[in-house]
């Protein structure tokens, strides 16, 4: 039978969230409700809320979480209730040119439960990232769950569902960083140190976080960066240049998604290097580069969406990492709270006072 929950509910656009009854449907075929255990507060979950994604209101929030199957529906057979699942905005269709050229990936039609929540009225809510997991149980498509490991906490598992897995993946999948390479990250908040352990992950000898908040910048050093720069007191191309033989980064990544920085981004490369955009620019937001310098230094541009990642591939193996001590999630964790205080969360994030509030069911 249809269960009936609390959720937190963003009315109306830059109004503060609500804690709201929302009715919950049986699942129906290809979906499944999931007992939520643990969501992060996210910078994505603030921009519904602000109306920066769409004006589908009123919004379900949260998306970065974990959880228990409670039930599937008809024809699911990836997972069963009980299953511990981590939640994820990328369940590949399996049928698009994408998937059939084996970039999976790249998944250019990627679903979300048929079925609506709703309020207690009947209004339809819109789930952000087609999860809404600031909730006691949501409703997904069955191909939203990745089942892994039980051993790790759903507060430390769910913060693989977004922004770690975006920073981590915009590192080792989409910049490809390697063995010896020199690496270069703008902007240090959560997704920003999750690239900056990526990259410490995959081997690189030389990670230079910059940023403006020099306790930032102490949380990238905890994470692996062997060199800060404040970029209030220092060109940071000069400074990555300077710390790279003159040369810059083989791999820069731009975790802010501004103009600005993505220039910063582009001339601290070395030549042939990477850079990977990971921040997330708005809408009228434009870059203006000599062509070229976009030719004569070579290499590549590459944007990262969800760290080009695979969630039934990467997410098993992450929670590994964990597992084995090689990973830190636990280290992103600044608070845990309550599902009604996720509006101070909001306000504490966007005073860069923490990495990541975690909502615990």
């Amino acid at each position: 039978m249809p269960y009936t929950v609390q959720g937190v509910v963003a009315r109306a656009k830059g109004e503060p969230v609500s804690l709201e009854t929302i009715h919950v449907p049986d699942p129906g075929p290809g979906e499944a409700v999931v007992n939520v255990q643990a969501c992060g507060v996210c910078h994505t979950d603030l921009h519904y809320r602000e109306g920066g994604i769409n004006d589908e209101f009123p919004f379900l929030l949260g998306h970065e979480a974990a959880g228990v199957v409670e039930a599937v529906g008809e024809g699911v057979t990836e997972v069963a209730p009980g299953d511990y699942v981590i939640l994820n905005w990328r369940a590949v269709c399996g049928e698009c040119r994408a998937c059939r050229r084996g970039r999976p990936w790249y998944c250019f039609n990627t679903h979300n439960a048929t079925q609506r929540m709703t309020l207690e009225d009947g209004t339809p809510l819109t789930p952000a990232l087609g999860i809404g997991a600031f909730i006691e149980k949501t409703l997904v498509a069955a191909g939203q769950c990745t089942k892994v490991d039980r051993q790790a906490p759903a507060t430390a598992a769910g913060l693989l569902g977004c922004g770690v897995m975006a920073g981590i993946g915009a590192a080792i999948n989409t910049g490809a960083v390697t063995r010896g390479d020199s690496v270069a990250v703008i902007g240090c908040g959560g997704v920003g140190d999750a690239a900056v352990h990526g990259a410490r992950l995959a081997g690189a000898t030389k990670i230079i976080a910059v940023d403006v908040d020099d306790r930032k910048l102490g949380w990238a050093k905890e994470f692996g960066a062997t060199h800060t720069i404040n970029s209030r007191d220092a060109d940071p191309v000069e400074a990555i240049r300077e710390l790279t033989g003159g040369n810059g980064a083989d791999v820069v990544i731009e975790a802010v998604g501004r103009p600005e920085t993505y220039r910063q981004a582009f001339y601290a490369r070395d030549l042939a290097g990477t850079v990977v955009l990971v921040g997330v620019p708005t809408p009228e937001m434009t870059v203006e580069l000599p062509l070229l310098d976009v030719f004569g230094r070579g290499g590549a541009l590459k944007s990262s969406w969800y760290g080009d990642c695979l969630p039934s591939r990467d997410f098993p193996m992450l929670i590994d990492l964990y597992l084995q001590g090689r990973l830190d999630l636990d280290r992103f964790v600044s608070e845990t709270i309550g599902l009604g205080d996720v509006e101070e969360a909001f306000a504490k994030m966007h005073r860069g006072e923490v990495l990541r509030s975690v909502v615990v069911l």
